[in-house]
């Protein structure tokens, strides 16, 4: 079946915010059961060999070319069309959302007649790093060994040439080579390599990552000064002690922590302040996690940029206590403080004075 697209799609900025999220559920339950359909379509082709006699040696050649999916695209959806071919309950659970191609992808060489059912089932509406533990409590794997190693010198990305124009006399004409002034290669910068944390065993996990010369030799030298205490100089060990102590020393900068606490005198009334130990509580109690709940009882729970929100707004007299602050990620804390007063006004063209908070009524 054929499908065309004649109508032209625009932002529905007319929407209600109720009709807008409503849309995009739609919109997106939708395009499961259509990924769901095109995989079923792709195995089937997959099985009968048509990306051969359409003149594509492979069913990703033609994937890329003919559907125009992306390299990843492509990729992924393969990987899960030959994994429903042989167990097709996969289509109904990309169809509902409980599985999406990723998961199907990590799960696919794992999946047998045996264990396919219980295996989709616990993996069911997890993330990719959930279905992955999955796998490591299923399948243990035995631990890497710790190894240091110098990479090979990574291929620099091939810059950019720059040409500049060097300014014609009255003598010469305004066009043509040789007004073109010096070719300049621009260095560009080469991209890191990405971190691996991969899960191995339950509480056993595979963790790779790219140094300097500086960190190694760090890294070298804390072997060396603990070889009383760790003989074996394992990397792991000094990791985690390094990690401890960065911690603790994390946490006495943070809050003010100490091993001999002396009593606090509070927060006296009016003060924007918050005591140390209300911090230390609400952190310990929020777990440094964001407490963001919504009105469908979805917690954040994001870890990153922590910050202390005040439930009664300073600006209307509200007290730092511990029941009345909690965590919150950044984007939560500004999405909270627009809510009660306003989003900020644009700078004005022209000026460098910081925006201004429309009040809560939508007024200056």
């Amino acid at each position: 079946m054929w499908y065309q697209m004649s109508m032209k799609i625009t932002i529905p900025s007319h929407l209600s915010d109720a009709a807008l999220v409503a849309g995009v559920k739609s919109l997106a339950g939708r395009e499961r059961e259509a990924t769901a359909h095109l995989i079923a379509h792709l195995a089937e082709i997959d099985a009968r060999r048509l990306h051969l006699g359409a003149g594509f040696p492979s069913l990703f050649a033609y994937c890329v070319e003919v559907l125009q999916l992306s390299e990843a695209g492509a990729y992924n959806r393969i990987e899960a069309a030959r994994a429903a071919r042989k167990f097709p309950v996969i289509l109904g659970r990309l169809a509902e959302g409980s599985l999406n191609l990723t998961t199907v992808r990590v799960l696919a060489s794992h999946l047998t007649a045996d264990n396919h059912l219980e295996l989709l089932a616990a993996a069911s509406g997890k993330s990719r790093r959930a279905v992955e533990e999955l796998l490591a409590r299923h399948f243990p794997r035995p631990d890497v060994a710790s190894s240091v190693r110098k990479l090979p010198a990574p291929r620099p990305v091939p810059a950019p040439v720059v040409m500049t124009a060097k300014a014609a006399t009255p003598s010469e004409p305004l066009a043509g080579p040789s007004h073109l002034g010096a070719v300049t290669q621009v260095a560009a910068p080469m991209a890191p390599r990405p971190a691996v944390v991969r899960p191995l065993a339950p509480e056993r996990y595979e963790i790779r990552f790219t140094a300097t010369g500086q960190t190694c030799e760090k890294l070298r030298l804390a072997q060396d000064m603990l070889r009383h205490a760790v003989p074996t100089g394992d990397t792991a060990e000094i990791i985690d002690r390094a990690l401890t102590v960065l911690l603790e020393k994390l946490a006495q900068k943070k809050f003010a922590q100490t091993d001999r606490p002396r009593d606090s005198r509070g927060t006296a009334p009016g003060s924007r302040y918050t005591a140390a130990k209300v911090r230390r509580a609400v952190w310990i109690r929020d777990l440094g996690r964001c407490a963001y709940v919504s009105k469908s009882g979805h917690r954040c729970n994001a870890r990153s940029f922590a910050e202390f929100h005040h439930l009664d707004p300073y600006g209307v007299g509200g007290e730092a206590t511990v029941e009345t602050i909690e965590l919150r990620c950044r984007a939560h804390n500004n999405y909270e403080a627009e809510l009660f007063y306003g989003r900020p006004q644009p700078t004005r063209p022209g000026t460098s004075s910081p925006p201004r908070r429309m009040a809560a009524t939508g007024g200056p």
